[in-house]
C-alpha cells in the first residue's frame, strides 16, 4: 500500500484538540478528562465531550473543538448544531451523575479556521 501523504480525519481531529488544550492550559484552565463517551442506547447514538476542564474558580468546562480548514460555510463554529449541542449536553449530565454537588458549569466552543483558534465561552445552554 502506498503513502499518499494525506491526514485522517482522527489525526486532525486529535491535532485540533491538541490546538485547543494548550490554548486553554495557557489561559490557566487544567484538564480534568479528554473525549469522555457515553452510549445512549443500543441503536441510538450517545454523545461525546472532547475536553473537560476546570476554571480557576471551580467551574467546570465541557469544550467541543471543531475545526476546518478553511472559514467558508460558517466557518468551524456553525458546524454545532442543535443534534451535536444535545449530544454534548447527554455526556456532560452522564458525566456529572459521579458528582454529590455538580460545580458551576459551562458549555464552550473551540473553533480552529485555517489554523486561527477562536474560544467561544458559554457558546450553548443545557436545554
Amino acid at each position: 500500500m502506498e503513502f499518499t501523504g494525506r491526514r485522517t480525519t482522527k489525526a486532525i481531529g486529535d491535532e485540533a484538540e491538541a490546538l485547543a488544550l494548550a490554548h486553554l492550559r495557557r489561559a490557566g484552565l487544567v484538564l480534568v478528562e479528554r473525549n469522555y463517551r457515553v452510549a445512549h442506547g443500543p441503536h441510538a447514538r450517545g454523545g461525546e465531550v472532547d475536553l473537560i476542564l476546570r476554571e480557576r474558580d471551580g467551574t467546570l468546562v465541557f469544550v467541543e473543538v471543531r475545526s476546518r480548514a478553511a472559514a467558508s460555510h460558517g466557518g468551524a463554529a456553525a458546524s454545532i448544531g442543535a443534534t451535536k449541542q444535545r449530544r454534548i449536553v447527554l455526556a456532560a449530565h452522564h458525566y456529572l451523575m459521579r458528582w454529590g454537588s455538580p460545580p458551576p458549569c459551562r458549555f464552550d466552543v473551540v473553533a480552529i479556521d485555517a489554523g486561527r483558534v477562536e474560544w467561544l465561552r458559554g457558546a450553548f445552554e443545557a436545554q
